[in-house]
């Protein structure tokens, strides 16, 4: 679903150090709200909750509970690291070449005229 992909990038670009449920919550509702598609954010919230709580179970879960509220992407996990390697690749894919000014100059060559 796309608030699991969402979820695991807001952990991803977290780090080790990791994130409350509630910014979790408001960076996977910023990046799927749309103007056609709203979405309610305390709905969100319960879906991250859930899926935070339901991927960290055990020790060797995909999430890790760092302190209260407070989670993390368990680096004993193997799929955690592939997930790291996949992101850093998405990552640099994105960036694309600075765009040329085409932009016509409003005043000439002023060095001509003196």
């Amino acid at each position: 679903m796309q608030y699991d992909k969402e979820i695991l990038r807001v952990l991803i670009e977290a780090g080790c150090e990791g994130l409350s449920v509630q910014k979790i919550s408001r960076h996977v509702h910023n990046a799927c709200n749309s103007l056609f598609n709203p979405l309610s954010q305390s709905d969100i919230h319960k879906y991250v909750q859930q899926f935070l709580l339901r991927n960290c179970k055990t020790d060797i879960s995909l999430v890790e509970k760092t302190k209260k509220g407070i989670y993390r992407l368990n680096v004993n996990n193997g799929m955690t690291q592939q997930l790291f390697l996949q992101f850093r690749e998405d990552k640099e894919t994105v960036e694309e070449a600075p765009e040329k000014d085409y932009s016509l100059d409003l005043f000439g060559n002023l060095d001509s005229d003196v």
